[in-house]
């Protein structure tokens, strides 16, 4: 066999063995980067921390990482992010937050593949408040739409369904988001005083002796409304008579849901459910109105719908 022949036999020989047994080392496909995002701690009214951790790197070096969140579920990098790094465990600090507002938070890791996430959580801002007196209030209106434990509170639209509950619900004015966003939620009285709280740690819906108490301070019911109200027209309506807000409590007039289910009184009065029974089917709340500076106490239908600010433990 000449030399040519021996090359070409040989070169056939290694081809078919190649095909019979081809090469055990394969090219590993990169993937996403796998992670879990930290638990949410020492959240104030603004601010909060989490992070993450990458589990995997997906084949690939990541080329960035930190936590995106929002005030909607399944938050993305194109939401509020922050950006930490490389690292295969990180640290966030989140900014620019809004007291007593519910978020959702994903670490998130990228790598020439992609992005990927981790795990989502949720978690309320502490609410913005106020020292008056030897008391602390909330600075707003309660705007929560789960208990303490992370049940949710039925949101509840229609007005038959609304009349007929007995357990806890909540509604916005006139069904809209954007009422609650200035204003907050209308509860009843049933969410109010659900053993699973809606205020949260270190709060608690104000009892009829507590409001008494903010009164009293401020100089009795006939004086206290006006000392509470947010001065202007604004959000309130003419006249917003005796306003001064000296008291910095900022009362808006969010309105209520009526025993009838209707939405009454925007922009005219402010009501606020107690944790006070009144009776089997009623319980106390205060009321201020655009039209003078006083406070008003009385009773209502535990199906109706109010505000609710917290107290301080």
């Amino acid at each position: 066999m000449g030399k040519k022949e021996k090359i070409w036999f040989y070169s056939f020989f290694i081809t078919g063995l190649l095909s019979i047994f081809p090469s055990c080392k394969k090219d590993i496909a990169i993937q996403l980067p796998s992670l879990m995002t930290a638990d949410v701690v020492s959240a104030t009214s603004t601010t909060a921390t989490s992070g993450g951790t990458i589990t995997s790197d997906g084949g690939s070096p990541i080329t960035a990482t930190g936590v995106c969140w929002n005030t909607a579920p399944s938050p993305v990098t194109s939401d509020n992010k922050t950006s930490d790094g490389k690292s295969l465990a990180f640290s966030s600090k989140l900014i620019g937050l809004i007291g007593n507002t519910t978020y959702y938070v994903r670490a998130y890791a990228t790598n020439i593949s992609g992005t990927a996430y981790g795990n989502e959580i949720s978690f309320i801002t502490q609410p913005e408040s106020i020292k008056i007196g030897s008391q602390t209030w909330m600075l707003s209106n309660l705007n929560v739409p789960k208990y303490l434990n992370g049940d949710p509170i039925s949101n509840v639209i229609d007005g038959t369904q609304w009349l007929s509950l007995t357990k806890g619900a909540y509604c916005d004015y006139e069904n809209s988001t954007s009422n609650s966003i200035t204003y907050g939620h209308l509860y009843n009285w049933y969410a109010v005083t659900d053993s699973r709280n809606i205020c949260p740690i270190g709060w608690h819906v104000a009892t009829k002796d507590n409001w008494l108490t903010l009164t009293d301070y401020l100089g009795g019911l006939t004086v206290a409304g006006g000392k509470m109200k947010e001065t202007g027209t604004v959000h309130w309506h003419d006249p917003n008579f005796g306003a001064t807000n000296e008291s910095g409590f900022t009362a808006l007039p969010g309105g209520h849901r009526y025993s009838d289910a209707a939405f009454y009184n925007l922009g005219i009065n402010a009501y606020w459910w107690t944790s006070t029974e009144a009776s089997a089917t009623n319980a106390n709340y205060r009321l201020v109105n655009n039209n003078g500076p006083g406070v008003s106490v009385s009773d209502f239908p535990k199906t109706g719908g109010f505000s609710v600010r917290c107290e301080k433990d």
